[in-house]
């Protein structure tokens, strides 16, 4: 093994996205071409989608899965097991050791409620994911100096433990007040429990989430170790798997970070797995677009039931931290990524007032959209583009699946077309646009209210339902560039073998940002930080030399209750790189909240160090230019409705997978792939580059 990078010096690199219906597999080989495989997911087991997958890849490149394992530089698994645990509430039974006081802090929420129903007073409250009984008031106390007010209760911690035992509790959180500061007492109630409840996982909050934030850093360290025994176990059959077929490296995890880690990280920090899937998708969507000189995407993924938005600006993902994800608070970072129930199993319906909606309910896999003829009868996103002629019934996922449109034509007409008086045709249309103006309103919420103008950005297309509505999104949204990959409905697989090793490594620094600050201190701090991460990449194989730092720390102005995160430089900090951070830290504020305040003092929270171990990035493999025209890639016309006008036009329909390099398709126009269909709206022009991706310009 290259002992300074992770790099490709054997003949494949794999990656595998285990969605809820269907598991994507990105296979490169060395210096060939990249290739995508479906398989249907198996929640209960993983390595039942991952042999299946495996096994189409054997047979199609002729080999054998363990040839295929034991020939891989790298192989990296993202996995909805977490969130989906999570969504279904079937974590472990939980534990929790808290300070005398504060049993109530995750009910309470510091008086939070979520935006949309701040003043609705019968909004039910979240679903503990720890029990009252199972709250435990422990005696002791940190100051936040981290000096001891009252020595730690050890008796109160092992008569807890004995309750939890009585209980049946299979994980244990630790989270007492100032342990970011001073961790002691929390570390000795983690050695009582590890010594009376042995195999149960006790999670410490100064462990996951080292920062300031009593309620965030409980909450953060409950969901961790709601997921850990979850996470644990799908680990250890994924590891045992890859071992059996002759894997002679480790197998990565992807996590919400955007950034590979060890399954033995992951096992102990299952929090970082919840967003593993949708957090791949930017680094691909810089991969896409760095043949065009763009590095501003805002990246959406469409598949059968969610739709996944991130944004990069000059090459940087926005990243949340201090979050509410899924109505529970999450401290570490993530990549930002907005989820809306919008995929093709959305179900469309007519509200209580009488009007159009499209979701957030879904048909699922199964019974799924009345037209897959399993048994739904509810319309769907899918059942309109079937409708709308942008879908052949004789040719979606390579053949695989063939839809009825006489099934879809009835689910629109009974349930829509005729309870508001029109055809069934302008009642699919009207589901399109509803779910295009409920992504539209997602894409605002990374860009317009974070300060970003969407115009100033290329839209990547992912997932396999995306390309349908990709062009009307950036109608709406006034962007002029969409770049749909071929990949595109296996993105985040491929995001994944080329993303790098990444640990974040965070602490609370409190100081006034100023000329008299404490620089001294503030070096120390990071470098304690760096030393940490360069640890934990030397045990993955990564030297010195190839380790590089993004830093970042926590500001606000004195009195402000929010931070906002800004960017701090490498190396050895003076006055001039501290005056330069107050800039940026003030330019940052008036981005996000449309103002600044440059004459008060400003004060720095927490403080960041994400390390990083790079990983080679896999060559490209340009397509051939043979000068030809698009015109022998046409296979003929469907009827189709492809702008605002609502009418049903013949519009020519071409073979992706024959369709000649630089050759130009005016809209309005289909083009079909083996997994994706793209809808070129009139006024709209597409040109497949070299590259491999398709380059659509308004």
């Amino acid at each position: 093994m290259n002992r300074r990078t992770i790099a490709m010096d054997r003949k494949y690199r794999l990656g595998i996205d285990a969605g809820g219906t269907f598991t994507d597999f990105v296979i490169s080989e060395l210096g060939g071409e990249t290739r995508l495989f479906k398989a249907p997911s198996t929640p209960h087991d993983g390595t039942i989608a991952i042999r299946d997958g495996l096994g189409q890849i054997a047979a199609a490149l002729g080999v054998t899965p363990a040839d295929i394992v034991s020939q891989a530089d790298l192989c990296v698994n993202g996995t909805t097991v977490a969130l989906n645990a999570l969504i279904t509430r079937n974590g472990v039974k939980t534990g929790l050791l808290c300070t005398t006081g504060h049993e109530d802090s995750l009910e309470i929420r510091l008086g939070h409620k979520e935006e949309g129903h701040r003043y609705d007073t019968t909004y039910p409250q979240a679903e503990m994911l720890v029990e009252r009984h199972l709250r435990q008031p422990i005696d002791g106390r940190i100051l936040a100096d981290g000096s001891e007010y009252a020595p730690l209760d050890e008796h109160a911690v092992r008569a807890a433990c004995e309750y939890f035992r009585a209980q049946d509790v299979k994980s244990v959180a630790i989270s007492f007040l100032w342990a970011a500061v001073n961790p002691g007492h929390e570390q000795r109630a983690k050695e009582i429990v590890e010594e009376m409840l042995p195999g149960i996982p006790a999670c410490c909050g100064h462990e996951v989430y080292p920062q300031i934030r009593e309620y965030t850093r409980t909450s953060t360290t409950v969901v961790n170790a709601y997921l850990t025994p979850v996470m644990d176990s799908y680990v250890a059959r994924i590891d045992d798997l890859f071992r059996e077929l002759g894997a002679t490296r480790p197998v990565r995890y992807f996590q919400s970070n955007g950034g590979l880690a060890l399954g033995e990280s992951m096992r102990k920090r299952a929090v970082a797995a919840i967003n593993s899937g949708p957090a791949s998708a930017p680094q691909a969507a810089l991969y896409v677009a760095a043949p065009f000189g763009i590095d501003n995407c805002i990246t959406v993924d469409m598949g059968g039931t969610s739709f996944d938005i991130t944004l990069t600006r000059d090459g940087q993902t926005n990243v949340s931290k201090d979050i509410d994800f899924l109505r529970y608070r999450i401290g570490l970072p993530m990549i930002q990524v907005e989820t809306l129930g919008a995929g093709g199993g959305s179900i469309a319906h007519i509200n209580a007032q009488g009007l159009l909606e499209v979701g957030p309910q879904s048909a699922g896999a199964s019974p799924g959209p009345a037209c897959f003829g399993k048994g739904g009868t509810l319309p769907t996103v899918t059942d309109a583009n079937l409708v709308l002629g942008y879908l052949d019934p004789d040719s979606v996922l390579g053949g695989t699946i063939n839809l009825d449109m006489t099934r879809a034509r009835e689910a629109i007409r009974v349930h829509l077309a005729e309870p508001l008086g029109i055809t069934v045709e302008r009642a699919a249309y009207g589901i399109f646009q509803i779910v295009n103006l409920n992504m539209v309103n997602g894409i605002r919420r990374v860009s317009t209210e974070r300060g970003y103008d969407p115009r100033d950005f290329a839209l990547v297309c992912a997932g396999g339902a995306a390309a349908m509505h990709i062009t009307a999104l950036a109608e709406d949204m006034g962007i002029n560039d969409v770049l749909i990959p071929k990949l595109a409905s296996g993105l985040c697989a491929f995001g994944q073998v080329i993303s790098d090793v990444k640990y974040n490594q965070m602490t609370t620094h409190l100081a006034l940002v100023d000329s008299a600050m404490d620089v001294d201190a503030l070096n120390a701090a990071y470098y304690r930080l760096e030393e940490q991460g360069r640890t934990m990449l030397a045990r993955d194989g990564f030297t010195s030399a190839a380790i590089r730092f993004e830093r970042s720390a926590d500001m606000r102005y004195v009195g402000q209750i929010h931070e906002c995160s800004v960017p701090v430089p490498d190396g050895t900090l003076g006055s001039s790189e501290i005056a330069a951070l107050i800039d940026a830290f003030h330019t940052r504020h008036e981005q996000l909240f449309t103002y600044s305040e440059r004459q008060n003092p400003v004060e720095l929270v927490n403080i960041e160090s994400i390390s990083v171990g790079p990983v080679e990035k896999i060559r490209r493999a340009d397509l051939v230019t043979d000068g030809s025209d698009a015109a022998q890639a046409r296979k003929g016309q469907r009827q189709a409705m492809v702008d605002d006008e609502m009418t049903l036009i013949a519009v020519p329909v071409f073979d992706g997978t024959t369709l000649p390099v630089d050759a130009a398709i005016v809209g309005p126009a289909l083009v079909e792939e083996p997994t994706t269909t793209i809808v070129v709206r009139t006024g709209w022009t597409l040109r497949l580059d070299k590259s491999g991706c398709y380059h659509v310009q308004r």
